[in-house]
């Protein structure tokens, strides 16, 4: 008998070698030993304080910036999804989400709301889950410019909240050290003209349709920008623009469209994917003396 013979009971879904790959924007990965959809955050609370805490825990958005490895993902991956955690909701000047809400819907209800200020979430292809873990941003604004506080669930089932003090953000990172599942956030806009808001989204949702792969396989921006640098300029330079790096058949790439990107262009593996990634990254720091920090996150075990 094995820890996935004696799971806790839940009102969600307990999935066993729930293949991953089509949870995710690259379509490749291997299965989740157990998959959880919890029913709400109680439910998400009771499962944790019940597991063994010896089994790893991975949270899984809507896969947009991950790549999942070909070996799959030890533990239990949970995936928020559904109404519970899809909410938005707005109050003044606040405007509060579920976790597994995207990002793009929260701009369009701060829109709706009159509130200026999370138009920049209109170009950020994730939840906000992902967004509080990595302090999401783009075109000059970051998810810690507009967060009041969230509330999460502890690894041992604690349900907390934070203000934002607590995260210690910077450029793509947070300081916070304990595992925290995120499954609602708090944001303060700005009152503005809901029609005015509403066109600046159009114009990032616009731009983001014209210089980045969207309609491609792909994880969003592959590197951090390094001090000083921006990560699409360091691939171009590089000569990976556009080229195919067919470490198998399927091969994967750097979009034409936008260096930043990696796509699967066919029927990539997760390891063509980071094998590319990784190559890239150690031809940047031969040609150039510049090291890229990956932004993408990989999970599970390599095959």
């Amino acid at each position: 008998m094995t820890w996935r013979d004696t799971l806790p009971t839940v009102r969600g879904k307990l999935l066993r070698d729930e293949p991953l790959a089509p949870f995710t924007w690259f379509r490749v990965g291997g299965a989740a030993d157990v998959l959880f959809i919890p029913a709400d955050a109680d439910d998400l609370a009771d499962f944790l304080k019940a597991l063994d805490p010896a089994v790893p825990v991975t949270i899984l958005g809507v896969g947009s910036n991950v790549i999942v490895r070909d070996g799959g993902v030890e533990g239990v991956v949970i995936r928020l999804a559904g109404r519970p955690f899809a909410g938005i909701s707005t109050d003044g000047e606040t405007i509060t989400a579920g976790a597994g809400a995207l990002d793009a819907m929260v701009a369009k209800a701060s829109a709706k709301a009159g509130l200026a200020g999370l138009e920049f979430y209109a170009g950020i292809p994730g939840t906000i889950g992902g967004a509080l873990v990595m302090n999401a941003g783009c075109y000059g604004s970051e998810t810690k410019d507009v967060v009041v506080s969230a509330r999460g669930v502890t690894r041992t089932g604690e349900l907390r909240d934070f203000s934002v003090d607590d995260f210690g953000y910077s450029y793509r990172h947070n300081d916070y050290d304990e595992d925290i599942l995120w499954v609602e956030a708090t944001y303060r806009g700005t009152p503005d003209d809901p029609e005015a808001v509403a066109a600046r989204i159009a114009a990032i949702t616009a731009r983001r349709e014209t210089t980045q792969p969207i309609r491609e396989k792909t994880g969003g921006s592959t590197f951090k920008n390094p001090p000083g640098h921006s990560s699409w300029k360091l691939v171009d330079e590089a000569g990976w623009r556009g080229k195919l790096h067919a470490v198998t058949g399927g091969g994967a790439m750097f979009s034409d469209l936008h260096s930043n990107f990696m796509i699967n262009p066919g029927e990539a593996t997760a390891a063509d994917i980071e094998g590319l990634g990784e190559t890239v990254r150690a031809d940047v720091q031969s040609k150039l003396g510049v090291n890229l920090e990956w932004e993408i996150k990989r999970l599970g075990r390599p095959l």
